[in-house]
């Protein structure tokens, strides 16, 4: 139940690496009979997770080691076109992926603004943002669904908020992807960021980036490989080739569910994790000690379900380490989004206490973890 730290695999992504090794490992770009093959394979798989996406375009899907590392390049690359004075906006509910990299970008001269939960709703506020917007916003960065609080954010109405201000939306997909599907295009992101090791694949990172802004960017890598070459001058050292062709297995993983289910699997994922939601939060909700983080529903349009609570006679650390023993993975901590921790003073109890759930958590192993509970509290 620490999934929003990282899912299991499926067997089909294992066998799609074991495949790509045993069959086309070799470097790419030569003339030879298998380096073509190996090469053609590799775009194949781009354009399926392009389609899986909704990016209107292969070159549109850069494939990286690690969404912080994708941000920062992301973040080195768009400052070249910005100057000094030019504003960017950050929350104080991301990872700080989606943070320290714009951030760090107030030494050349950006002006950074921080747009702020509201601290009794822990929601944000549209209104907020409109105050914090001027003709000097180049963009704004923001979290789709929080690894803290669960809540999925209105990331399309926050994009013609953020276009009508002539900026531009990045947004860390990170913790909805494993749980809803993506389509770029209808959250109206100018970037979008997700892991897709935390999407029941490889440890590798997809940036979606609107062709047209990608194309314009000065590239990270070597000096010959020119603005044109989308998106390999974002990708320096290039991209892991096998873990990237392992990316199908989380492909055929879906698909195998959709032909065994027959209906829409994300509907159906998103109906089963409500119901997972709603057994642990409903058992939350009876302890008068027990502050629920965040949303303490379940509904599947308003939170994924990654919930996190504190206790007022325990420390965060000391409730994970009493689970440990019973072999349930829960998890303690501040999550890297150390300024939700901070704003709201939960330092104290180190950080939260996290259950992260995902599809193939059951209601029994929810049980299982509320007896633990239990016989705590």
């Amino acid at each position: 139940m620490d999934n929003a730290g990282g899912s299991q695999v499926p067997r089909q992504v294992v066998e799609r690496i074991g495949e790509y090794l045993t069959a086309y490992n070799v470097q790419l770009g030569a003339s030879y009979e298998v380096s073509a093959s190996a090469g053609q394979k590799l775009q194949e798989v781009t354009h399926r997770m392009a389609r899986f996406i909704h990016a209107s375009r292969m070159e549109e899907v850069v494939v990286g080691p690690s969404t912080t590392l994708l941000l920062r390049i992301l973040s080195i690359c768009l400052s070249r076109q910005w100057r000094a004075g030019d504003e960017v906006i950050v929350t104080n509910s991301d990872h700080e992926a989606n943070v320290s990299c714009w951030m760090d970008l107030r030494e050349k001269g950006i002006v950074v603004k921080i747009w702020k939960l509201n601290p009794d709703t822990l929601e944000f506020d549209l209104d907020d943002l409109r105050g914090l917007l001027t003709e000097r916003t180049r963009l704004v960065a923001m979290v789709h669904a929080s690894n803290i609080l669960g809540t999925i954010n209105p990331v399309r109405e926050v994009a013609e908020v953020v276009h009508a201000a002539g900026a531009l939306l990045c947004v860390d997909g990170v913790a909805y992807a494993p749980h809803r599907p993506v389509d770029v295009q209808a959250f109206g992101a100018d970037f979008y960021v997700f892991s897709t090791y935390k999407v029941y694949g490889p440890h590798l990172s997809i940036l979606y980036g609107r062709y047209e802004l990608l194309r314009e960017l000065d590239g990270i890598n070597h000096y010959f490989i020119g603005k044109e070459q989308v998106p390999y001058k974002l990708q320096p050292g290039n991209f892991n080739f096998e873990l990237t062709y392992g990316l199908q297995g989380v492909l055929d993983y879906f698909e195998a569910l959709q032909a065994h289910h027959a209906g829409p699997v994300f509907e159906l994922i998103a109906a089963h994790e409500e119901s997972l939601a709603e057994t642990l939060l409903a058992y939350l909700r009876t302890v008068p000690e027990i502050r629920i983080i965040g949303r303490k529903d379940s509904h599947r349009d308003r939170r994924v379900p990654t919930i996190s609570f504190v206790h007022d006679r325990y420390r965060s650390s000391d409730i994970a380490t009493h689970v440990d023993p019973h072999r349930i993975g829960i998890r303690f901590g501040d999550f890297y989004a150390k300024k939700l921790i901070q704003d709201h003073g939960l330092e104290a109890k180190d950080g939260v206490v996290r259950v992260s759930l995902v599809h193939y958590n059951t209601l029994q192993e929810v049980e299982a973890l509320i007896g633990v509970f239990r016989g705590m509290f």
